[in-house]
């Protein structure tokens, strides 16, 4: 975004004029979701608005507070940040991801659109007072991440790590689940990855806390068919399985669906704590 017209006495858009032009790191797993940015922007849930309430409290936010969020993706979580207020850096190193958000916020003066990753953001040393990161450490290269990190975090700074991970209570849940074990192509290698990448390991050995949130979402069935194949390891049109897929989806909708909704509910497990 332009920075041009700001002032010059303004530290953060000072910061953003630097970093405008700054290469993007190339890093396969950020590929995976270039062809699924409208289901992603569409479908994926929001965030329960208790993890600001969370942030407030344990990790020093304030409406101040400069915040750098790193995959912003398509703004999901970024929305919240600059509902609180806040500046935000959107780190995102897929270009169609990074469009979409530039789209979804543009009504938000304080948001600055970077082509970075976690690993290489290309923001100043010690230049925030926050790092987040919703839906996506388990893509990072933790200890390049990690470094970087500590890199661009101000003393005392807070790192926030979170995911919406969805729970298997009901029927249509266990349901919903058997589907993607059965279609997904990658499924059991991302499940794996994530439990590889728990936030916690981000802070070792120095303590971290850690909240869970409930969370959920009401969908109807262009809802979930869209909740479905933004995820990556789920097979695009044109698959074999594509079709067959979509026919199991609308049965498994059609057996639970109350006056035409589902209900995909989450607990949210948000990670915070200090690198230093």
């Amino acid at each position: 975004m332009p920075g041009s017209s700001r002032p010059a006495t303004n530290k953060i858009f000072e910061i953003a004029e630097n970093v405008g032009v700054a290469p993007m790191l190339k890093v396969e797993p950020t590929e995976r979701f270039s062809s699924r940015v409208e289901h992603y922007l569409r479908s994926r849930p929001s965030y329960p608005p208790g993890v600001i309430d969370l942030l407030r409290r344990e990790c020093g936010l304030t409406s101040d507070s400069v915040i750098a969020d790193i995959a912003s993706g398509t703004g999901i979580f970024t929305r919240l940040l600059l509902e609180n207020g806040n500046r935000v850096f959107g780190v995102e190193p897929n270009a169609n991801m990074r469009r979409a958000g530039e789209e979804y916020l543009a009504a938000y003066p304080k948001f600055l659109s970077v082509a970075g990753a976690a690993e290489a953001t290309s923001l100043p040393d010690h230049s925030v007072d926050l790092i987040t990161s919703a839906q996506a450490g388990h893509w990072f290269d933790r200890e390049r991440a990690r470094a970087e990190f500590q890199r661009i975090l101000k003393p005392q700074g807070f790192v926030v790590l979170l995911w919406n991970e969805r729970r298997m209570d009901t029927a249509f849940e266990r349901d919903y689940e058997r589907l993607i074990v059965q279609y997904g192509i990658d499924y059991e290698e991302v499940q794996r990855r994530g439990k590889r990448a728990e936030g916690s390991d981000y802070f070792a050995p120095l303590l971290f806390g850690l909240r869970e949130i409930p969370n959920y979402q009401d969908l109807d069935y262009p809802g979930l068919e869209g909740r479905l194949l933004s995820s990556s390891y789920i097979p695009q049109e044109g698959h074999p399985s594509f079709k067959p897929m979509l026919t199991e989806l609308r049965r498994i909708y059609d057996a639970h669906q109350r006056n035409g909704i589902v209900r995909v509910e989450y607990d949210t497990r948000v990670f915070f704590g200090k690198l230093s």
